[in-house]
C-alpha cells in the first residue's frame, strides 16, 4: 500500500470489476462491478462493459464498503494527560491535528463531524487541500454552562476553563461557557459567526464531569429550545450532549437533530426520539477505553469508576434504542493520538453492544451520511453518488476486523485513491481534490433564501 502525494495526477475513469459491494441493507452482496468517472459511481453492476476511456482494476476478492462517517470526533485533542495538555504549545497541538486528520483519512473515515475543537479554519485548510483528511464539518466548541461539563473537564475547579486547554483558546475563537441566565442564544451565535456547521450544545453533565454526583442539567428546557431555534434561524442544526431519560428528552423536545452518547436510554426517551428521527450517537469505544486507564494514574479514580460503571450499560442502551426504531450512527468520540486513524474500532463496539452486522456497518456509512445532511450524495456505493469508498482484503463477516490497524487497505475520496491498494496502478494514485464543503457558503445560503449572521458582533 501506498500512501498518494497531496497534490498530483489521478485516474478520472477507472471501472472496478468483481468486488463484494456494500448494499443499501448493509450486506455485502457481488461480485459487482463499480464503474465511475470524475469521482461519480457511474454504473453498477455484474460484468459491465468494457469503456475504453477507463481503467480496468481486478479487485476480484476483495470488500469495498463507503467510506465511513464519523459523526463524533474530536480531531484537535490527542492526550488525556493533563501535564501535556497544559504544556504543549499552541503551534504543536495544530501540527498534531493534521497528523490526526490524516490517520482518520487513511484509517477509512471519509466524512468526519467534530464535536468540539476544530475551527472554520481547519474546515477549509482541509477544503483548500492544504492537508490530507476527510471532509469536515465543524462545531468550533461544545457551549457549557459555566462551571459545569464543558467547563472544568477532568482538570478540576483548578482550571476554571479546561475547554481552553482541550481545545486551544487563540484570538477570535467564541467563548465556550455560558455565565448568563438566558445566554446560551447568544453563544450559539458566537459559534455560528465563527464559521460553525453545526451547534454542539451539553444537555447535561457526562462520565467526565469534575463535580460529584450524578450529571446535572446544564440549561433549563426554554434555554434548549431557543438555542436550537436560534440555529435554525441560520440553518444550522444542533447535536446535543445527553446521557438519562431526562436529558435525552430534553434534548428531543427542544428539537436536537442528534444526541450524542445517550446512556441510560430509557423506553420513553427512545420513543421521542424516534418518533421525531432523532438520530443516537452513541460514542462507545472511549468509554472502554477509559475504564482501561484504571491502572495508568492518567485520569483520577472516579472518574475511571464512572467510565467503568457506563461500560457496563452500552449493551442496556443500544437495546433499548434498537427496539423503539431509534437510527443509530456512528461517533468514535477519538480524543487521543491512538485513537485518530482507528475510528473504524466503533464498528465492532456496536456490533458487541447489541446492532446486527448489517445495522452496524449502516450506522458507519448511510446513517451517518443521513444525519450529516449529506445522504443524497455520500455514505452508499451507488449511481450517482460521490465515490468515497474503503477497499478491505478480508471479509468482514466478522466486524472484529476493524479493531485492526491495518483492516482498510485502500481509500478513495471524490474518485482518487488517497490510499493506493497495491492492485491499483500508478496511474491511479493522485491526491483528494478540495472536498465540497459540507454545507453551503454565506452566498448560497442567501441564494435559497436562508439568513446570513450579520458580521457585528452577536447581542444577548
Amino acid at each position: 500500500m501506498r500512501l498518494t502525494p497531496l497534490r498530483g495526477p489521478a485516474a478520472t475513469s477507472f471501472t472496478l470489476r468483481a468486488a463484494h459491494v456494500l448494499d443499501a441493507t448493509g450486506r455485502f452482496g457481488g461480485p459487482l462491478d463499480v464503474a465511475v468517472r470524475d469521482g461519480v459511481v457511474r454504473a453498477l453492476g455484474p460484468r459491465l462493459g468494457l469503456d475504453p476511456d477507463a481503467i480496468d482494476v481486478d479487485v476480484r476478492g476483495l470488500w469495498l464498503m463507503p467510506g465511513v462517517v464519523d459523526c463524533h470526533a474530536h480531531v484537535t485533542q490527542a492526550t488525556y494527560d493533563q501535564f501535556e495538555l497544559v504544556t504543549t504549545p499552541l503551534s504543536a497541538r495544530y501540527l498534531q491535528t493534521a497528523d490526526a486528520l490524516r490517520a482518520s483519512l487513511l484509517g477509512g473515515v471519509t466524512y468526519l463531524r467534530d464535536a468540539g475543537g476544530a475551527d472554520a479554519g481547519i474546515r477549509d485548510a482541509l477544503a483548500a487541500g492544504s492537508v490530507p483528511g476527510p471532509r469536515l464539518a465543524v462545531s468550533v466548541v461544545a457551549l457549557s454552562r459555566s462551571g459545569r461539563h464543558g467547563d472544568g473537564g477532568i482538570l478540576g475547579p483548578g482550571l476554571e476553563s479546561a475547554d481552553d486547554i482541550l481545545g486551544p483558546d487563540y484570538p477570535g475563537r467564541p467563548p465556550h461557557s455560558v455565565a448568563e441566565a438566558g445566554g446560551l442564544p447568544a453563544a450559539v451565535r458566537g459559534v455560528l459567526r465563527a464559521g460553525a456547521d453545526w451547534v454542539m450544545i451539553y444537555a447535561n453533565g457526562g462520565v467526565m464531569s469534575a463535580r460529584p454526583g450524578s450529571p446535572n442539567f446544564q440549561f433549563g428546557q426554554s434555554e434548549l429550545t431557543a438555542a436550537v431555534a436560534e440555529a435554525a434561524r441560520y440553518g444550522r442544526p444542533v447535536m446535543m450532549h445527553a446521557l438519562g431519560e431526562r436529558a435525552v428528552e430534553a434534548a428531543v423536545a427542544a428539537g436536537a437533530r442528534s444526541v450524542e452518547h445517550g446512556l441510560g436510554l430509557s423506553e420513553r426517551a427512545a420513543a421521542a426520539m424516534a418518533a421525531r428521527g432523532v438520530t443516537l450517537v452513541p460514542t462507545l469505544t472511549p468509554y472502554r477505553d477509559l475504564a482501561a486507564l484504571a491502572t495508568t494514574g492518567v485520569l483520577p479514580g472516579w472518574a475511571v469508576e464512572r467510565a467503568e460503571a457506563t461500560a457496563a450499560s452500552l449493551a442496556e442502551t443500544i437495546a433499548v434504542a434498537r427496539t423503539a426504531g431509534v437510527p443509530v450512527a456512528l461517533g468514535s468520540d477519538a480524543r487521543h493520538r491512538t485513537r485518530h486513524g482507528a475510528n473504524l474500532a466503533e464498528i465492532s463496539q456496536l456490533r458487541r453492544a447489541g446492532l446486527t452486522s448489517p445495522e452496524a456497518l449502516l450506522a458507519a456509512t448511510a446513517n451517518g451520511a443521513r444525519l450529516c445532511g449529506v445522504g443524497d450524495r455520500l455514505g452508499r456505493i451507488a449511481v450517482g453518488y460521490t465515490f468515497d469508498a474503503i477497499l478491505l482484503d478480508e471479509d468482514p463477516a466478522d466486524l472484529t476486523i476493524f479493531e485492526r490497524p491495518d483492516a482498510v487497505s485502500g481509500v478513495f475520496l471524490g474518485g482518487r485513491a488517497v490510499l493506493a491498494h497495491p492492485r491499483l496502478p500508478a496511474s491511479m494514485a493522485g491526491s483528494p481534490p478540495p472536498p465540497a464543503r459540507p454545507v453551503p457558503d454565506g452566498a448560497g445560503r442567501a441564494a435559497v433564501g436562508q439568513q446570513v449572521l450579520p458580521s457585528g458582533p452577536g447581542t444577548g
